[in-house]
């Protein structure tokens, strides 16, 4: 889903739900924020009193002469000077303090935040199909849930709980000044609408650019992840320079964007800023109109001029974080997005639970296209007995891996049903029914860890003994036996630091130790040496024994093992005819259809 499309109050609702399970969290932040207002109160009384005690006028707040003894309220009393400096000392401590908790706790709430959204994308991103990552890329799923999701920190503990504070003091200054002097709190409210004005109309500009400049952002990152994926490639053509000047058209796309951004910030805390003296030009004007008339004390003014100028700070505050949350609200909306995604293969209600299946496998009448475009696979049908070994052949693009993807559900048929044990595959629970296949593909993935790692990703409870008698079914026990630390080395990322044969034989051990019904094995030899082919092939051999076995490949000896061969010709069924029948003979059906049936 295009993050654009996502309205606020929709944006708006599912940050709530992001925020839930932190409620409290959230809620005592709030309340310390809150305690800033009286605080921020508190702060200019002390340069009150020391201003009027200065002037020859000096008089306590009422609800200080309560508190300090009568000998230190005494008009001529220096004490009161103390009594000053003591209150302004106590004042900061206690702000300090506020500030310390909020920001420990803002920050523990705002990781808890990023590390749940995170985990909860990339859950997510598992889950959706690979037609989705196919036609997006990986980059930009990862750009989101790395870069995209850490903005809900700023969003709600740096963002939205400082606009609430800051609206709660705004209200608070209001009260005390107007209590001093009406016509001057009057006044200075008069252009705090004018500030808000002025902030609404640049944030819809600064959310549209925010928008715009986290897709170039993007774009950037999917260069930087292709090239370093790809680096031998881009070695072996000598296209450094030509990468590097793609990166740097990317990224300063992204960089101009942010700039143009910043200057129309800057432009707007321009505005605000201005607008901001020229409310305070006006307070002193009338002030010091109203001291001369005796209205009020210079003690009074300054006190007023200082709850304005805090009056000011907060409506600042409103503006600059409503500004600010544009950028992060542009990548929150994009990681929001990614979970408003739909995944093309769902499991449904109720769906059947399967242990080991037998391995009968029914094509009827499947076709397929990606992203409902071009027919792939156009009207297959044939079926499979258990314990068949079936080889696939064709010209490259004939649908060949895609077959098999539709087998492993992967995808679903756009028209048609697939059978596993005359039952549709739609009908199983999708982790028990992915269960029932072991997979080696043409390029073996290897993850960066140890080879024993690699080998038990199949069964990650599986003991020393069925990892070294699965590298043996496989053999790759000798060459894992000979390496630095044996089952212990590290392979270096996708396997890089063993040859093509080697990851392909730690890929058949992974198969041997799934121990799983039905194996697909998409050209496994297509890549490799003749005399390491024959090794795998043996391998291979015993892998397929007593399991539906689909073996994708181009040379026509790689089929040795297979009972039948199936050909493809432009996604449609050229013919299935037997090679051998150790576990069954084939029949041609009538009306193009083909039958694996068993003697």
């Amino acid at each position: 889903m295009d993050a654009s499309s996502v309205s606020r109050p929709k944006l708006y609702s599912q940050l709530l739900g992001q925020l839930r399970p932190y409620g409290l969290h959230v809620g005592a932040l709030l309340f310390l924020s809150i305690l800033s207002t009286p605080l921020a109160l508190l702060l200019p009384l002390p340069l009150k009193i020391a201003v009027d005690s200065i002037a020859g006028t000096p008089r306590l707040p009422g609800f200080l002469q309560s508190i300090v003894p009568p000998t230190s309220t005494d008009p001529s009393s220096l004490t009161l000077l103390l009594v000053a400096g003591g209150l302004l000392v106590a004042i900061a401590l206690l702000d300090q303090l506020q500030k310390l908790v909020s920001l420990v706790l803002g920050t523990y709430t705002g990781e808890k935040l990023i590390l749940s959204l995170r985990s909860q994308l990339f859950g997510h991103a598992q889950r959706l199909s690979l037609c989705y990552h196919d036609s997006k890329g990986t980059a930009d799923a990862i750009y989101r849930i790395h870069s995209d999701a850490a903005a809900i920190q700023w969003v709600v503990v740096f963002g939205g709980v400082p606009l609430l504070s800051a609206a709660l003091m705004m209200a608070g200054m209001l009260y005390v000044t107007a209590r001093i002097d009406w016509q001057l709190a009057l006044v200075g409210a008069a252009f705090a609408p004018v500030i808000l004005a002025i902030t609404w109309l640049a944030s819809q500009r600064l959310r549209e650019g925010w928008e715009a400049a986290k897709v170039l952002e993007s774009a950037a990152f999917s260069v930087l992840q292709e090239v370093l994926t790809g680096l031998r490639v881009v070695k072996a053509f000598g296209q450094e320079e030509r990468e590097q000047r793609r990166f740097a058209e990317r990224s300063g796309e992204g960089m101009r964007a942010r700039i143009r951004m910043a200057s129309f910030e800057g432009t707007f805390g321009l505005l605000v800023g201005v607008t901001t003296a020229m409310g305070t030009a006006v307070v002193i004007y009338v002030g010091g109109r109203h001291i001369q008339s005796g209205l009020i004390t210079l003690g009074d003014l300054v006190l007023v001029i200082v709850y304005l100028l805090q009056l000011y700070a907060p409506v600042q505050a409103i503006a600059k974080s409503v500004t600010t949350l544009q950028s992060s609200l542009a990548g929150t909306r994009r990681a929001l997005a990614l979970l408003d995604e739909a995944p093309d293969v769902v499991e449904r209600p109720h769906a059947r639970p399967l242990v080991r299946a037998a391995g009968a496998v029914a094509f009827r009448n499947v076709s397929f296209a990606y992203d409902g475009h071009a027919r792939v696979l156009h009207d297959l049908s044939f079926e499979v007995p258990p314990g068949t070994r079936l080889g696939i052949i064709g010209a490259t693009g004939a649908g060949k891996t895609t077959l098999v993807n539709l087998l492993s559900r992967f995808y679903d048929p756009t028209a048609g049903q697939i059978l596993l044990d005359g039952i549709d595959l739609r009908e199983y629970r999708l982790q028990h029914l992915r269960r029932q296949f072991a997979i080696v593909l043409q390029e073996p993935v290897l993850f960066s860890a140890t080879v024993a790692e690699n080998i038990a990703y199949a069964r990650p409870d599986a003991g020393e003994q069925d990892l070294v008698e699965s590298a043996r079914s496989a053999n790759a026990h000798d060459f894992i036996a000979g390496l630095p630390d044996g089952y212990q080395t590290l392979v270096g990322e996708r396997g890089m630091r063993l040859s093509g044969g080697e990851r392909q034989r730690i890929a058949l051990a992974r198969a041997f130790l799934k121990d799983a019904p039905i194996l697909i094995l998409d050209e496994p030899t297509s890549s490799i040496d003749v005399e390491t082919e024959a090794v795998i092939l043996e391998a291979m051999w015993r892998l397929m024994q007593g399991r539906t076995a689909f073996l994708i490949a181009h040379r026509i000896t790689t089929l040795a093992p297979c009972d039948a061969c199936l050909e493809l010709e432009g996604g449609r069924l050229a013919r299935m005819a037997p090679l051998s029948s150790p576990a069954g003979a084939l029949r041609m059906a009538p009306h193009g259809r083909s039958d694996l049936a068993r003697s």
